[in-house]
């Protein structure tokens, strides 16, 4: 509509928007599941054993901690604009529901967060051969 009808549609801006919270929300815990989310190896890739085990788990400790307190926000924000009846500016969709978007993702964080967490405590590094193997096992289809 904006290069043929000279007027861009008045949704798409706030709909764009709305997808890149929901894409975020969603591709973030897939790339700390994979080990491609943003993060400093200055120190860690030159400790060895036990000190590189125990920095991760302070680090994936307080990514937990992080995305519990996330959780615990999102909610309340959630929670307050469906108490209040908040709708967005375009049509009458409830803004909680864009919202719960937030939680839900923080919530996937948590979970990869703790079972990487039970990953280091079980000597299995990010950067090890069977942690390789096992993400692989993890993501094969049933048939595989």
């Amino acid at each position: 509509m904006r290069y043929f009808a000279g007027a861009p549609q008045v949704w798409v801006d706030k709909v764009v928007g709305w997808l890149v919270v929901a894409m975020v929300m969603f591709a973030a815990p897939d790339a700390q599941f994979r080990g491609e989310h943003v993060a400093v190896d200055t120190i860690s890739e030159r400790l060895g054993g036990g000190p590189r085990r125990a920095l991760a788990a302070l680090g994936l400790l307080w990514v937990a901690v992080t995305a519990a307190v996330m959780i615990w926000e999102g909610w309340a924000t959630a929670a307050f604009a469906r108490m209040t009846g908040m709708v967005t500016d375009l049509h009458p969709i409830p803004l909680w529901w864009i919202q719960a978007l937030i939680p839900a993702g923080f919530a996937l964080m948590l979970l990869v967060a703790l079972v990487q967490l039970m990953r280091v405590a079980r000597g299995l590094d990010a950067g090890d051969a069977a942690a390789a193997d096992e993400v692989a096992r993890l993501r094969a289809g049933p048939l595989e």
